[in-house]
């Protein structure tokens, strides 16, 4: 990993908000410039919207959009913010009687949101989506009590993982999620019971997406020393983080590997994977 690459390629490609993110993983940061830059994506009643989730340009507070705010708050830690347990108050009041939360909330405003955002069923509570959410929580929690009290995020966890033991055949974002939630509460017996969904070496492909777009080890255990990481072999990681390095481009940033529905969100998609991709560096 080229750093000074990655510094410029954020200084020349990244929006505000992953430049914010990025100064503080590489410890040049300022915690109170990158609270400030995600409040820009605050709506009044709590939620996030505005474009934080790149192919979902919509002004209005959506699940999919408090996943990224509750990455910025993980990353503020040992810092808590009042915005936090704000946002499980909003995720309380969209929640379904089951305890999930749906894919989406009706989108009046579709222009530059993926079909699968704009035409989500609002009705029903989505596994992939509640399950991400919550686990990105659960590691607000560790350092913010009033996010580890609320019981917002009780209902959805429980939601999830009475889910995953019942479904029989998960989507490969589904299984992804599902696992980063059980890891997150330690429940190895979920994480035992949702690694046998998975093959040895990892690879799972994402039905629905692109020819070769595939969910990775990395993408179902990215922290060192958690249950997760037990289903995978050591050589595994180390050649998916090797592989994550080699994918380090000439102008020092990463790229996704799905498709991008907009020419801004290719853009802030392309600032966020390089986030990513020396977070995962770094820490491994």
């Amino acid at each position: 990993m080229n750093l000074t690459k990655a510094i410029d390629f954020m200084s020349t490609h990244a929006r505000m908000l992953d430049r914010r993110r990025f100064e503080l993983l590489t410890g040049e940061g300022d915690r109170d410039a990158l609270r400030a830059a995600l409040n820009a994506y605050r709506n009044p009643d709590g939620g996030y919207g505005n474009g934080l989730e790149p192919d979902l340009r919509s002004r209005t507070s959506q699940p999919g959009s408090a996943l990224h705010a509750f990455e910025v708050f993980e990353e503020l830690a040992p810092v808590t913010v009042p915005e936090a347990v704000a946002l499980c108050d909003w995720l309380e009041s969209v929640s379904l009687p089951d305890g999930g939360v749906p894919f989406a909330l009706p989108i009046p405003d579709p222009a530059g949101c993926a079909p699968f955002w704009a035409n989500a069923d609002t009705e029903t509570s989505s596994l992939q989506i509640t399950s991400i959410v919550a686990a990105t929580a659960h590691r607000v929690a560790v350092h913010d009590t009033a996010v580890a009290a609320h019981p917002w995020l009780d209902r959805a966890t429980r939601y999830c993982l009475d889910t995953v033991r019942t479904k029989k055949k998960l989507h490969a974002l589904e299984l992804a999620f599902a696992l980063l939630l059980a890891d997150a509460v330690e429940d190895v017996e979920t994480v035992e019971l949702l690694g046998a969904h998975m093959p040895e070496d990892g690879r799972v492909h994402v039905e629905g997406g692109l020819e070769d777009e595939m969910m990775r080890p990395l993408d179902f255990a990215p922290y060192p020393g958690r249950p997760a990481r037990s289903l995978f072999k050591d050589g595994v990681i180390a050649a998916e983080l090797e592989r994550l390095d080699r994918q380090q481009g000439e102008d020092g940033g990463w790229r996704v590997d799905f498709a991008s529905y907009s020419p801004a969100a290719e853009l802030e998609w392309s600032g966020y994977a390089t986030v990513r991709a020396v977070s995962l560096l770094t820490r491994n």
